[in-house]
This record gives structure tokens, sequence and C-alpha cells, in this order.
């Protein structure tokens, strides 16, 4: 049984891995046996998250990469093929988030939001679904807020988040039959992030406090052990589920 949870043998490409929770996508997925290949605008933040992958005993490979540019999803995935071989594993993780009031968001903060969380989810899903064998996985980190609120103003954020929902059950219907793809979305609560450190002071705590069950943020651990789940074998039989690992906030 244990063995079914393995990714050793398989190559997995990680999106948004300079920071966050995609260091720690990153480095969980190399501990549970893959080569890993890392992508994110931020070429020079790569380079901690790919010593980390290499001090699991992993290959890795580190390539500069827009989410919203079609042609750096292309290049990434053509990359993974050429140096690692194959494409078995996507984390879809690139993602940036606001606090923008509606009434004072503008068209320009607005598509940009949506560009990177749901285009890049789909660019760079459709790159890699083109390489993909049977068998393969991909993983959409989508956001509880996609379902619920936190109280703070993130149409845009909520929005893009909710479509990634939807885009996740209809790419698994696409593709599981016909292709042998899985495709499901890890649907994050409330764990340290680039994202929460703009919260103001307290703000986090009390919020944690109020609607949060087990009353504490997310260990980064435990996002990484639902997403190595979703990517190996144990999870065979699922396809076009959202997961919530949100320690109990859409039970409130």
């Amino acid at each position: 049984m244990l063995r079914s949870f393995s990714l050793e043998g398989k190559v997995a490409v990680i999106t948004g891995a300079s920071s966050g929770l995609g260091v720690a996508f990153a480095r969980g997925l190399a501990e549970a046996g893959a080569d890993v290949v890392i992508g994110a605008r931020r070429l020079d933040r790569l380079a901690d998250t790919r010593r980390l992958v290499e001090e699991a005993g992993r290959r890795c490979l580190a390539v500069r990469t827009d989410v919203t540019r079609v042609e750096d999803c292309d290049a990434l995935v053509a990359a993974a093929v050429a140096e690692l071989g194959a494409v078995d594993v996507l984390i879809n993780n690139a993602g940036v988030g606001t606090a923008v009031p509606a009434l004072r968001e503008t068209p320009e903060e607005f598509r940009q939001v949506i560009d990177i969380n749901l285009l890049g989810t789909y660019w760079m899903a459709q790159a890699c679904a083109r390489v993909m064998r049977p068998g393969s996985s991909i993983v959409n980190i989508g956001s509880i807020l996609g379902e619920t609120t936190a109280g703070l103003p993130q149409a845009a954020y909520s929005a893009s988040k909710a479509a990634v929902i939807g885009l996740t059950r209809d790419l698994a219907q696409q593709w599981t039959g016909r292709r042998g793809i899985r495709v499901n979305c890890l649907e994050p609560g409330f764990f340290e992030s680039e994202m929460t450190s703009q919260y103001k002071p307290g703000y986090l705590e009390e919020l944690l406090e109020r609607r949060v069950p087990m009353g504490r943020a997310g260990d980064p651990a435990e996002l990484v052990a639902a997403a190595v789940f979703l990517a190996s074998d144990a999870s065979s039989y699922i396809t076009g589920v959202t997961l919530p690992v949100d320690g109990g906030i859409l039970i409130t």
C-alpha cells in the first residue's frame, strides 16, 4: 500500500516554485521520489528551491516561466521532456492574490489576477496534457475562497479560484477517459504565504479563531501530503474532485 504513494520514477512540473507553497510542493514531491522541474518568473529565487530538491537526492531543472505566456508554458514542458524524459505530474501552483475594493479595482488589476490564476492554469494544463502519458496527474491549486469569503475585498481572486474549480471538472471530463490523465484540485485554507503576509496585523489570528474549527493555520506539509496523494497512484480512481485542506472552514 505505501508504494502506491511513491513518486519514484516520475517527473513533476511545479509552477510558482520560487516562494511559499511552491517551494514546499517542490521539496515534498522530491522527498516522495519525483524528479522536479520548477518554473517561476523570478529565476534567481528558483536556485534555493533547486537546492532543496537536490538535497532530497532528486534531479531538478529550473526554467524561467511566466504562465500568462503560452510560449513560456510550452517551453517549460519542452525543457522537461528534453532533460528528464517525461512529464507525469503537474502542480499548477502559480498564482497571485489581491485585496482591492470592488468599486476601486481597475480593469487592469482584475485582468492580471484572472490572467495568472485562471488562464495561466489553463495554458500549463494544455502544455502538459499534450505530452503526458496515461496514468499522469494534474493537480490545480484552487482556494477555499472559490467557495466562501474571508471578509476581505477579493473579487478577482475569488472569481479566479471559483473558475479553477470549474476548469478542473471539465478537463477531468475531457482527458481522463480519452487520455488517461486525472485532473483534480486542491483548495488550501489559510497557510502562511505571500498573500497572508499582506493581511493587517492580528487579522489572520482573529480569522483563524472565528472561522477555523481546528483553530490554527495549516502547516505546508499538510497541504503537500494531499498533493502527493493526488499526484500518486494512491488516488488512481479519483478525478474531477476538489479537495479542501482547510481545517474545517467550509463546514462553518
